[in-house]
């Protein structure tokens, strides 16, 4: 059956427990929650995922750190569920982030997802002291290791990046975090089906989405990963009818990711509270009523 995951960011951090609480209440299973480090005076890097490539909706605006956000949330909720989409990943060292992603799996009681993506942001790299070069062969050790640690046990590494000696993390979730890889990019597709749990689709073009899917789903195969569990969350305009749900469900896309504004537009968020609960309402009464 489809699940649905919500998705609003860069907005009032106040708003966010009422949000999370009205989409939990609506049938929501997931909460989406995007990541960003900084924003940089001077940058030449152009957006892959809007029309222009331009980055100038991120001037300004409200960033939480998903580590911190997501059990705050989930403090405040019973039964959704937390996406990252996606954290930067290779920018990140990754026992340290292997600790935050069991931490957050042990505090939410296995409502976490953890998201990944490469970053399109050569200026992130730079800020945080590591190449952009190689990264993403640096992002499957990362993947590797984090999931290595997960097990609670004694794990080591040694790879081109990292040299890890035999450590432990405790505690550790019951059951893993699922790691799902975010991009469109050819080498980000074949990722998703060598080494994660899922793939998270950004947007664009509806025709690019059945494509980039058999991509993956080709990945998964060619390295005797077909008969495993998987997540596809897919953005899409046939989200907003029953009859879309339908078509995409029949596509293989398991999760929905809905909004209800533009997120790219400059400036600070001015949509009321009262607004965004609204949408969430219509939407319920709507479509999740008539497919669940």
């Amino acid at each position: 059956m489809m699940r649905f995951s919500y998705a609003e960011s860069m907005i009032d951090p106040t708003m966010y427990a009422p949000l999370v609480q009205a989409a939990e209440a609506a049938g929501f299973d997931n909460f989406v929650v995007p990541d960003s480090i900084c924003y940089p005076l001077d940058a030449d890097t152009k957006y892959p995922y809007n029309a222009d490539g331009s980055r100038e909706f991120l001037e300004g605006k409200p960033f939480i750190e998903p580590f911190s956000l997501i059990p705050a949330l989930a403090a405040v909720t019973e039964r959704i569920s937390f996406t990252t989409f996606v954290v930067k990943l290779p920018i990140r060292h990754p026992v340290l982030v292997a600790k935050q992603v069991t931490s957050v799996g042990v505090i939410t009681n296995g409502r976490f997802r953890f998201g990944v993506g490469t970053s399109p942001w050569r200026e992130d790299y730079d800020v945080a002291g590591v190449p952009w070069e190689r990264r993403g062969a640096r992002m499957d050790e990362c993947i590797e290791i984090i999931n290595g640690l997960q097990t609670g046990e004694f794990f080591g590494y040694s790879g081109e990046f990292y040299e890890i000696p035999d450590i432990q993390l405790r505690p550790v979730p019951e059951q893993r975090v699922p790691i799902l890889v975010g991009g469109h990019s050819a080498m980000a597709l074949e990722r998703a089906g060598r080494l994660g749990d899922g793939w998270i689709h950004a947007g664009g073009e509806p025709g690019e989405l059945a494509r980039m899917m058999s991509v993956v789903e080709e990945s998964r195969r060619r390295h005797g990963r077909a008969d495993l569990p998987f997540d596809v969350l897919a953005i899409s305009v046939d989200a907003y009818s029953p009859e879309g749900i339908e078509r995409l469900e029949a596509a293989g896309v398991t999760d929905v990711i809905v909004g209800f504004r533009d997120a790219y537009s400059p400036g600070p968020d001015t949509q009321p509270l009262e607004e965004k609960l609204g949408a969430l309402q219509w939407y319920a009464d709507e479509v999740l009523a008539k497919v669940l």
